[in-house]
């Protein structure tokens, strides 16, 4: 409290990031003398909207060139209780992000007394984002991925229905229409994703969706980590829904990622349902 002095005492902003920024400059994220070459990267996230919200998965992959950094980091997190954020790229900055734009939304909250619309979330997430060109020009892209609920052109009169936000490293917002998935495995994995998604999907058929999408991606792109059974490394995933935000248990995930192998070695695939 007593580094950041009397604008933080008297400061009415919503923002906790212009805050931050404007007294304490030095506390943002930021990287220094490292090779982007040599920074871990975060690969594939990919959202969806299901019967009754969204759900977004992600592996556990991070790559440092043509090492693999490490098998278990977590890219997939709660924003808040009606979101939550996926990210791709520089793995360190991104991580950061996250935390910074959680405590964004927790400070707009206590400041207003009522948490930001869903379409309020992404835009601030957005101008965070744009705050970090000078980074992305030097090969230090962060790309987040957006999804809740909240009220939409989609959504009848005071309904609540599933959104997907992506985004671009200068800022851009795009809301995505059913699906959409983000880093290296992207393209195999939106390819599965055009194949098997479907309107009105359960949670359990959205895990087994999300672990086809992800064990694709990882079959074309060497930089995207599909279910590990021998280690024990299950695909993060995450739901929203009117209940609110909460993980698949990685027991769940680990079961259905057995699952989907055994029926691979039978030489069974997916296949969409009318």
């Amino acid at each position: 409290m007593s580094g950041f002095g009397p604008p933080f005492l008297t400061s009415t902003s919503t923002s906790f990031f212009d805050l931050v920024s404007t007294v304490r400059p030095d506390s943002l994220p930021v990287v220094h003398g490292m090779p982007p070459s040599l920074t871990p990267e975060g690969t594939t996230v990919l959202a969806f909207r299901t019967g009754s919200g969204v759900l977004m998965a992600g592996d556990r992959r991070a790559t440092a060139g043509h090492h693999i950094a490490s098998r278990r980091i977590e890219k997939v997190h709660r924003s808040d209780g009606t979101s939550v954020i996926g990210i791709a790229g520089t793995a360190g900055l991104a991580l950061e992000l996250i935390r910074l734009f959680q405590v964004e939304l927790e400070h707009y909250e206590k400041i207003e007394g009522t948490p930001l619309s869903l379409e309020g979330k992404a835009n601030r997430l957005a101008a965070m984002l744009r705050s970090n060109l000078g980074l992305a020009m030097q090969g230090l892209a962060v790309v987040p991925l957006f999804a809740g609920i909240g009220e939409g052109p989609r959504a009848a009169a005071g309904e609540r229905s599933g959104r997907i936000f992506s985004f671009d490293v200068t800022g851009g917002k795009y809301e995505e229409v059913d699906h959409h998935a983000i880093g290296s495995g992207a393209g195999p994995a939106r390819s599965t994703l055009k194949r098997l998604w479907r309107p009105g999907l359960t949670t359990e058929d959205g895990v087994r969706i999300a672990l086809e999408c992800l064990t694709d991606a990882a079959d074309d792109d060497a930089a995207t980590g599909g279910p590990d059974i021998v280690r024990g490394i299950a695909p993060l995933i995450r739901v929203v829904d009117t209940e609110g935000e909460r993980q698949v248990p990685e027991s769940t995930v680990l079961a259905a990622a057995s699952a989907l192998v055994e029926a691979r070695m039978r030489g069974e695939r997916g296949e969409e349902t009318p």
